[in-house]
């Protein structure tokens, strides 16, 4: 080959080798996630691990596009709609909204939620063994353990007899199952139910002045996206007004919070995961029988105890998983 040919074919090699890169980019499968709270290290973390049960590294061999609703429904449609028109492989809707969003938007994209309700009863499959459709995922037991929260909390405040209930009337779903379960556990217990709404930042103070004018003995926060954005300030506002209080996830007590009790996000998270690779690998959503996370974590900040009044019981203290002192 003479020298000039030699030239020209190293030079027409470079000049491909973007275009080559960038088709390999496109084959590459993209993953929409969809989260219905704000950015959340260890969860994408617990994700990411999933994933790579599953033989997917993020960036080696899959992309994902991240969409955050930050505790809102308003946006989520939105967001269904952009990633639509991305055509990306599968759609991960973490939380409640994300997947109902998803689901009533999209009938073709396969979907793999992880929800806090009952997945048949919100109607995002037909069954537990047989999803049907393009949807299926993982749920998680924490409005089912609703009641369990006020037991934990009588337990600890055991003279009180007039207790409240946190919901966002944006998620009326959310709102009317926690309600209907923290009701009926309350009449067992013989406790009065004072059912408070926030949907902003702003309600906090109003919320936390009303628990004070009707005495409120203690507060279960019901479980809903936009309170777990919300850990720390409720926290603080629980603290700040003296109001025993218990909500679902591990991160409301490291902030501060009395006690929580709830499904361990992170593991729902990485079994999601697994679960969208299994899809990108072929596996049919209607063919995936919906999984239940089961394992459950109680959480205890003696410290806040202590600044409260309140002494926890021994008993309570041996059951959890962990005590911030």
């Amino acid at each position: 080959m003479r020298r000039r040919d030699f030239i020209k074919v190293i030079a027409g090699s470079a000049a491909a080798w973007p275009f080559t890169a960038r088709a390999q980019q496109t084959t590459m499968p993209v993953i929409g996630f969809l989260g219905s709270t704000s950015d959340d290290a260890s969860r994408i973390a617990a994700f990411r691990q999933g994933l790579a049960q599953a033989g997917y590294v993020e960036g080696r061999n899959v992309a994902v596009e991240y969409r955050w609703a930050e505790g809102r429904s308003d946006p989520l449609p939105a967001m269904v709609s952009d990633l639509v028109h991305r055509q990306v492989a599968v759609i991960a809707a973490t939380g409640t909204p994300a997947a109902l969003a998803a689901k009533a938007a999209n009938t073709t994209i396969p979907i793999v939620f992880t929800t806090i309700g009952d997945p048949v009863q919100l109607d995002l499959v037909t069954s537990l063994n047989r999803p049907g459709g393009n949807v299926t995922g993982v749920t998680q037991t924490n409005v089912e353990i609703t009641p369990k929260r006020l037991q934990l909390l009588h337990e600890l405040v055991p003279t009180a007899r007039v207790v409240a209930l946190l919901v966002n009337p944006t998620n009326p779903i959310n709102a009317e199952l926690n309600t209907r379960e923290l009701q009926a556990a309350a009449r067992t217990l013989g406790l009065e139910v004072h059912v408070l709404n926030a949907s902003t930042e702003r309600d906090l103070d109003g919320v936390f002045a009303k628990l004070v004018q009707l005495q409120v003995g203690g507060l279960v926060i019901g479980g809903d996206p936009l309170f777990t954005t919300w850990n720390e300030q409720l926290a603080a506002a629980a603290l700040r007004h003296a109001v025993p209080t218990i909500y679902q996830n591990r991160d409301f007590a490291v902030a501060g919070g009395l006690l929580s009790y709830g499904a361990d996000f992170r593991e729902t998270y990485r079994l999601a995961g697994i679960y969208t690779g299994r899809v990108l690998k072929g596996d049919k959503p209607a063919d995936l029988p919906v999984q239940q996370a089961t394992k459950v974590e109680l959480y205890i900040n003696q410290k806040t105890a202590k600044a409260l009044g309140l002494t926890v019981p021994q008993a309570l203290l041996s059951r959890a998983d962990d005590v911030i002192e």
